[in-house]
């Protein structure tokens, strides 16, 4: 079976679709995992609520459009990694230690990784959402998840920080705002990465 791309015409459905059973088992069984594994069930359900509702969507529109395996490997490997950091809390995720103590980062950037991941794995499956559903110019389909990886993570910051702040009544430091600015940015320094993918990839993705 050919592994599609966002330019690939054929798409199967679920059950006929051997990598997407893979992957819905292999969800399954890391996102049971974590479940079982966190300390933090509360934390854990807080994290996990926008995955359910991501997950659903996914499972509600499949008949009406089929992503490309590209899209859904992308996909499942931020999924994986935001679960993941769910289990334990980005701050406190055992893979960020160890990335701390092997390449001797002052702290654990799990966080930094996962934001990073959001903006750079996510775009290639809103292209193929804009460019088959749409039918959108190829142009259009690379600059608007751009504009849009922004648009979330600016409003995902301050929701984060509005929480923080307000509900946990926490006093507001002096560097808040540069953090929030900084949490967006990590979501969206991977455009010029994207940017050279288009050039490179625009006639055969």
């Amino acid at each position: 079976m050919l592994f599609t791309t966002a330019s690939s015409p054929a798409r199967i459905g679920f059950h006929e679709h051997p990598y997407l059973r893979w992957y819905a088992m292999i969800f399954l069984g890391i996102w049971s995992a974590t479940f079982i594994g966190t300390t933090d069930q509360a934390n854990w359900w807080t994290e996990n609520a926008l995955t359910i509702l991501f997950i659903g969507a996914l499972a509600i529109t499949h008949k009406r459009f089929r992503f490309s395996d590209a899209s859904y490997t992308l996909m499942l490997i931020y999924i994986v990694l935001h679960v993941y950091g769910a289990m334990h809390t980005y701050a406190e995720n055992p893979l960020g230690y160890w990335l701390k103590d092997k390449l001797h980062w002052e702290r654990n950037h799990y966080d930094r990784i996962v934001h990073f991941s959001f903006g750079f794995l996510l775009t290639y499956p809103m292209r193929d959402w804009f460019l088959n559903h749409f039918k959108w110019p190829r142009w259009v389909c690379w600059v608007l998840p751009v504009e849009i990886t922004m648009s979330f993570s600016a409003a995902y910051e301050l929701i984060e920080w509005a929480v923080a702040d307000v509900f946990f009544l926490r006093k507001a430091q002096p560097t808040s705002a540069p953090r929030v600015m900084s949490g967006m940015r990590r979501k969206t320094w991977g455009w010029p990465s994207r940017v050279l993918c288009w050039r490179w990839c625009w006639p055969t993705c």
